[in-house]
């Protein structure tokens, strides 16, 4: 990624981190789920007006003729023909859904945010029509405005002529809602051409009402201009020449900062890079031990205490899984300092998740809460890792599988080798593929990597794990 990209996911991650940051997400992003875009909606409608759909510009008012021509219910029809197809959120809905972010802004129509939102856990309130917006669903964690309506109800979607003219007196408050949001908060606008009559009356509002220097800095991804695109080397450098002003307009009068991507899937990797950051500050303990091996019990069980507490003190989230043996150390830790610091928890300090027992298939379930907890974390640390079966102490084989969940999401790993069984098994694979895991700074962070081999006093090895987390976080 190049310098202006890490800059922005730095910008936007503290942004995120001080609850500041919201989403504003157009058809771009909805069409690789399978849902088509507005010229292909409008292509059989601009036929039968006679009309080439590659040479309209103006959809809104092809829209209009269409209605004009036949009636609003037919054009009703093709919006209820196509988004009534209920079609799976991408990879980046998802990865979306699972930033810590409070506010999303649509002019789709379709629920693909909305439902991975839910698919998250999220409690969401969706507001897609103006007697929506007084009314406060309970408990709500996240509030999705859908400004242009939902297509539940086509007869009530903004996309003739005639809605986008009477839209700010009958929509006025989306508009005071958006105006105040883009004030408020810092915006990352996805899938948009900002060609919207709406969007840009509101982006030219704010402007006039608050002023530039008032504005907050937003944030919009596009593809670039590319010469393989074009078979005519003057359209090419005619289209060059127009998205350099379109960029410089944005920036210079609405403060939205351009991005320029070469290809699509660069915005699954920026948006995997954002939910790492703020992950980083999201640790999965991973252990277990029926007995702690070299380690005198008392002196393991504080070490575990304290590791846990030092985590919070340095502002990191917890989660646990509540291992035998060490799950409750974690949290005996965790609270110890929760309370110490802040006198009460507000839930995202400390995420537990006990493994139920007495069920049908509890393999089964164990992975999906595994799988759960791990999505939410950023670093697994690994400690211990044993249990007993059949009279002996054996290797935890839910270890073994956390390890791979956790290499699936793209965890940063750090194993405390010296605690030993399967922690210091997933140490010696760590150790022998360095670059695997750490593809930076091999060598520095192999000499950090071997002080969690050395068994030591308990505070001199927290000291050595957080100096090893502090540097395999830096970007």
């Amino acid at each position: 990624m190049g310098k202006k990209i890490e800059r922005f996911i730095t910008e936007y991650v503290n942004e995120i981190n001080e609850n500041n940051a919201a989403v504003f997400v157009g058809a771009g992003l909805s069409i690789p789920a399978g849902y088509i875009s507005w010229k292909k909606l409008l292509e059989d409608a601009a036929k039968e007006l006679g009309l080439d759909i590659e040479e309209e510009t103006d959809l809104v008012k092809l829209a209009q003729y269409y209605v004009n021509r036949n009636s609003r219910a037919e054009l009703n029809r093709l919006l209820t023909k196509e988004f009534e197809k209920e079609l799976a959120p991408t990879k980046n809905h998802e990865l979306l859904a699972k930033l810590p972010i409070t506010t999303y802004w649509t002019t789709n129509y379709d629920n693909l945010i909305e439902k991975s939102l839910e698919a998250n856990g999220k409690v969401v309130d969706v507001k897609d029509a103006i007697n929506r917006l007084s009314i406060t669903v309970g408990r709500r964690n996240t509030i999705v405005y859908k400004m242009h309506g939902d297509r539940r109800n086509p007869a009530d979607t903004i996309i003739i002529k005639d809605d986008y003219e009477s839209y700010y007196r009958k929509h006025a408050p989306f508009i005071t809602a958006l105006s105040g949001d883009l004030i408020a908060k810092t915006f990352l606008f996805l899938g948009l051409s900002f060609t919207d009559p709406n969007l840009d009356y509101i982006l030219s509002r704010t402007l006039v009402d608050y002023g530039k220097d008032s504005s907050k800095v937003h944030y919009a991804i596009f593809k670039e201009v590319n010469s393989k695109d074009y078979d005519d080397t003057t359209k090419f450098d005619y289209e060059k020449i127009r998205q350099q002003l379109f960029v410089e307009d944005l920036e210079k009068r609405y403060h939205i900062k351009c991005l320029l991507i070469n290809d699509y899937n660069q915005i699954t990797e920026i948006l995997e890079s954002i939910n790492r950051r703020i992950n980083c500050r999201n640790i999965f303990i991973s252990g277990s031990a029926y007995e702690y091996g070299s380690w005198v019990d008392v002196d393991a069980k504080a070490f575990i205490s304290q590791l846990s507490a030092k985590l919070v003190r340095e502002n990191y989230n917890i989660i646990s899984g509540f291992g035998l043996g060490v799950g409750s150390y974690v949290i005996e830790g965790a609270l110890n300092e929760i309370y110490m610091k802040r006198k009460h928890i507000d839930g995202s300090e400390l995420i537990l998740r006990p493994f139920p027992q007495e069920i049908d298939e509890p393999q089964k379930l164990w992975s999906k809460y595994r799988n759960d907890m791990i999505s939410y974390s950023g670093i697994t640390i690994f400690l211990f890792g044993n249990k007993q079966e059949n009279g002996e102490t054996v290797l935890a084989n839910g270890m073994e599988e956390e390890f791979n969940l956790a290499k699936k999401h793209k965890n940063l790993i750090v194993p405390i080798g010296c605690t030993g069984y399967m922690a210091l098994e997933i140490f010696n694979r760590i150790n022998e593929n360095l670059n695997e895991y750490f593809p930076k700074n091999i060598e520095e962070t192999r000499i950090l990597l071997l002080e969690l081999n050395k068994e030591t006093d308990s505070n001199s090895l927290i000291a050595k794990i957080m100096e090893f987390i502090e540097f395999i976080t830096k970007e």
